[in-house]
């Protein structure tokens, strides 16, 4: 089985041999290439031009066998494609043109024409597909409503979002009307998505525990099923939240085909509070990668131990790759994966 056929199997909680890998921004900073291609055009320019997109996607795929590619892109394009353009501040973060402030901001968000606005991603998958030419899965991505408006609505990047958490509070009115248009333009995204030839999207609720309990459901997950009421039959959806483990219940009942959870979770554990083809994506630790390469193939080959060669499992991290990571580490996870035989 070729790479695509073993990610389309651990999606139907099928797959018999070793677990599929991708690792959440496998294209980055760690990689001197990348660091390269950025320092010559600049990380908006290569993501609107789908030559230099396509190039950055393959980059990890050219040093690691990986089982799929990962659109390079960022989440915030559909803010962008909607009127709220953004920038990369200087001393790091994000700055957004302005933030919403009102109902009349909110009301001026622009959803016509948002796959027009994005006709750069289309154009990058198409690549990329040709590329692939089938031997690899090809993944896309999008924030959720709630990480989205929390961007939106702060004007920035800001721990704990203050001012999008106020609102949420404070003017449900204004908060619903985001949500509604934010649903709306992922859903027209991800479906374009699709219909470009990605085999799975996963939509990426970063925020998720910024919401309190008694929220959770109205603020966040509740425009997440939305989505994958609209796109369940089209293409399989995995949800990724930054999460305690008492919301996995919830997060199910988003009905996204399965769940992607961060690295303070317990896998296995949770493995046995759902059922056994429900696809569970995760979640070593990103911190593994800045470690040593023997420390990377000991604690991988555990956790795959322990994981017990589930059928229905993706190996990843818990959070994506970072900037301090080492070749030689994720080199070492990449072998232990693709050569692991259980103990």
């Amino acid at each position: 089985m070729n790479s695509r056929e073993r990610i389309i199997a651990a999606l139907n909680g099928s797959n018999s041999g070793r677990p599929p890998l991708w690792v959440m921004r496998q294209a980055g900073r760690y990689l001197p290439e990348y660091r390269k291609l950025k320092e010559k055009h600049g990380f908006l320019e290569m993501v609107k031009t789908p030559e230099l997109a396509c190039q950055v996607t393959l980059q990890p795929l050219k040093r690691f066998p990986l089982d799929a590619a990962i659109l390079f892109c960022d989440i915030l394009v559909i803010p962008e494609a909607m009127g709220q353009a953004y920038k990369f501040r200087e001393g790091g973060g994000i700055s957004m043109s302005h933030a919403l402030e009102s109902e009349k901001s909110i009301q001026a968000l622009d959803l016509s024409e948002i796959c027009h606005k994005l006709s750069y991603v289309k154009e990058a998958l198409k690549m990329l597909r040709n590329e692939l030419d089938g031997q690899r899965a090809l993944l896309g991505f999008a924030g959720s409503p709630w990480t989205l408006a929390c961007y939106m609505i702060q004007g920035e990047s800001k721990d704990g979002f203050p001012r999008a958490v106020a609102l949420a509070i404070n003017n449900p009115s204004a908060f619903n009307q985001l949500m509604e248009k934010l649903t709306l333009a992922i859903i027209d995204y991800l479906r374009m998505q699709a219909r470009s030839g990605v085999d799975a999207v996963q939509i990426f609720d970063s925020w998720q525990s910024l919401c309190p309990s008694q929220n959770a459901w109205d603020w966040s997950i509740k425009w997440i099923s939305m989505i994958v009421e609209n796109l369940k039959s089209e293409i399989p959806l995995i949800l990724y939240a930054k999460s305690s483990s008492s919301r996995v219940d919830l997060l199910k009942k988003s009905n996204a085909h399965g769940l992607s959870l961060s690295h303070d979770l317990d896998l296995a554990m949770l493995r046995k509070r759902l059922p056994s083809d429900y696809l569970l994506q995760g979640n070593l630790p990103p911190e593994l990668l800045e470690t040593s390469a023997e420390k990377v193939h000991r604690e991988t080959i555990a956790f795959l131990n322990k994981m017990n060669e589930d059928p229905a499992h993706i190996l990843n991290l818990g959070h994506g790759i970072r900037p301090q990571a080492k070749i030689e580490c994720m080199e070492a996870l990449v072998e232990a994966v693709t050569e692991y035989k259980r103990i």
